[in-house]
């Protein structure tokens, strides 16, 4: 028996549609359009090449989307006045900082900074704060953790009752929200990490095993109970000499060729959490925009 493969592409279209139905109806009724604005500091390619993308996608719902691109050397105060000044802006309903920001400047003091209305990555104290408390109403969910529960949700539904999940990675990007967001659709979380012990024999339990830990294909095929449901969030470049000399290749942290061949369903890397990680995003923008204009937001 081999894995159903869950398609985050597919599954990011059916995320993206409803959000592109939601923005015609929210502007047909109210007039107001969900507005995102993105700022980059710097010159990293990689960052430039995400970015591209979340301002593609957005105009593609519908948003107002705005870019801010910032030279390098751009001061805390510039960039935190840049943040006070897009809070303020009523027309914005989501603010994104593309991370990681040059040497010097504090990152974290600008998330911070964002108001947690219009945090749309859900990375802010408050709405991680929120999440921790089993408040899933007025905060905003960080968007990987909240595509790959999407995922979790195809496969089992709403009500995790009864399943044992392991999440391994403690990180709070993701491996703590996604525990949180696990126990909260009422799941038995096991959050793992790199110093605990006997981790295969804790996978083994896992009726839904996550992996956020950054080794590749670090979660062998015999660490995976037959039928589990296998979400890998790993994203990790290794050599490909089969492919040319210098070539390489993405892998996750799950050896995918040997978990295939036990788990019931699992998500390729690539072509898995990643594309649902930019669709949440769009989700996280339209919801922002209902609440900002008294209406009841969209459940995705």
């Amino acid at each position: 028996m081999t894995a159903q493969i869950l398609d985050g592409k597919e599954i990011a279209k059916g995320v993206i549609a409803r959000v592109k139905s939601q923005t015609e109806a929210l502007v047909h009724a109210t007039g107001v359009t969900p507005g995102l604005a993105v700022i980059i500091v710097g010159d990293d390619p990689a960052s430039h090449v995400y970015v591209s993308s979340k301002s593609r996608m957005a105009k593609e719902c519908g948003f107002r989307s705005s870019q801010y691109t910032l030279e390098a050397t751009t001061s805390q105060e510039e960039l935190a006045a840049l943040v006070a000044k897009l809070n303020a802006d009523t027309s914005v309903h989501g603010i994104l900082v593309q991370l990681p920001l040059p040497a010097g400047l504090d990152a974290d003091a600008i998330i911070q900074a964002i108001d947690p209305a219009k945090d749309v990555d859900g990375l802010g104290v408050a709405n991680a704060g929120k999440l921790m408390t089993g408040d899933l109403k007025t905060g905003l969910i960080s968007c990987t953790p909240a595509g790959a529960m999407v995922f979790v949700r195809q496969v089992h539904g709403n009500d995790l009752s009864g399943l044992d999940a392991v999440v391994i990675g403690r990180s709070n990007l993701f491996g703590k929200p996604m525990a949180a967001l696990l126990l909260a659709a009422n799941a038995t979380v096991t959050t793992a990490h790199s110093r605990t012990k006997d981790l295969a024999d804790h996978c083994r339990r896992a009726d839904i095993l996550v992996a956020a830990v950054g080794r590749p294909q670090m979660v062998q095929g015999d660490w995976i109970k037959p039928g589990a449901t296998v979400i890998d969030v790993g994203i990790n470049r290794i050599d490909a000499p089969e492919r040319g000399e210098g070539k390489t290749r993405l892998v996750g942290d799950v050896d995918f060729q040997a978990a295939e061949q036990v788990a019931g369903t699992i998500t390729p890397v690539p072509g898995g959490v990643g594309p649902m990680t930019i669709a949440m995003l769009m989700a996280n923008t339209v919801i922002s925009a209902h609440r900002a204009a008294g209406r009841e937001p969209p459940v995705f």
